[in-house]
This record gives structure tokens, C-alpha cells and sequence, in this order.
């Protein structure tokens, strides 16, 4: 019984591990489409003050003239190799992270065939390049939720 219990005992463990989640497991992404995030805002730590930036939020108004069906995850259920005119709006935010009514802008992204060619990803649609130092909204896709540069 003694040599048992250590074999009892990796069993269970080994049995648990296997009941975990996978990473991909819930994301519940169709066949042939990607998500995009229906709404993201860029932040940015600065260091020497020790604190963070909050930059400008953009959020997906329409999906080829159509308000888009948000999924409770906040994304939006797009398809592979499809061109899509995405409109979006803007907001910059004030150091407490509120928005500023009065800096709303908008602005259009194209989505051509070529964009999304591989499905199953999650896609980030930012508000611009990096989080501090811009003017405007210029919708930056990258597949990640950071900034495509850091300001320095």
C-alpha cells in the first residue's frame, strides 16, 4: 500500500491537470473569422512620474454601415478575407481617465482581403499608434492589446 499512495497520488494530479482549460478553449471563435475588439483605449506608464498616461479610446461604430452585434467578451465577429469599411469614434481622456466630450473625432478603417487571412485571432483595433503625444484618431489594427510604439 505504501508504493501505491505515491502512483495514487501523481494520477490525481495528472487527471486534474487534464480537466483545465485550454488557452483557446472558450473563445468560441467561428470557422473562417477573427475577433476584433469592439473598443480599446491605449495607456501608457510613465516612468519618471510614476504614473500612467491615459490615452485616447476608440470604439467601432459601424461595421459596413451597420451597428455591430458586440459579443459579451466585447469583440466583434468578423470574417476572413472580406473587405469591410469599419467607422469608428474617438475620445481622448483627461489624467483621471474620463472622457473629454469636446475631443470626439471620427474616422474610417479599411479592411481589404488581405487584412484578416488566417482565422482564429483576436485583433486590437487602437485609436492610434502610441498613447501619448498624438492629435486625431488614426485606427492602428495590431494583434496586440499595447500600443504599436511606446513614447520615450
Amino acid at each position: 500500500m505504501p508504493r501505491l499512495l505515491p502512483f495514487l497520488s501523481a494520477l490525481f494530479i495528472l487527471s486534474g491537470c487534464q480537466l483545465l482549460p485550454s488557452e483557446t478553449e472558450g473563445d468560441d471563435i467561428a470557422p473562417g473569422t477573427v475577433l476584433l475588439s469592439a473598443q480599446h483605449c491605449l495607456k501608457e506608464y510613465i516612468k519618471d512620474l510614476r504614473k500612467i498616461h491615459f490615452g485616447p479610446c476608440l470604439k467601432v461604430v459601424s461595421v459596413n454601415g451597420q451597428a455591430p452585434s458586440v459579443r459579451e467578451d466585447g469583440f466583434i465577429t468578423l470574417p476572413i478575407s472580406t473587405p469591410l469599411r469599419l467607422e469608428t469614434s474617438c475620445v481622448y481622456r483627461h489624467a483621471d481617465g474620463t472622457p473629454i466630450p469636446a475631443t470626439v473625432t471620427t474616422a474610417t478603417f479599411e479592411v481589404t482581403s488581405d487584412t484578416f487571412t488566417k482565422a482564429g485571432k483576436r485583433w486590437y483595433l487602437h485609436p492610434h499608434k502610441q498613447a501619448r503625444n498624438v492629435a486625431g484618431c488614426e485606427p492602428t489594427l495590431a494583434p496586440s492589446v499595447y500600443p504599436t510604439y511606446g513614447t520615450h
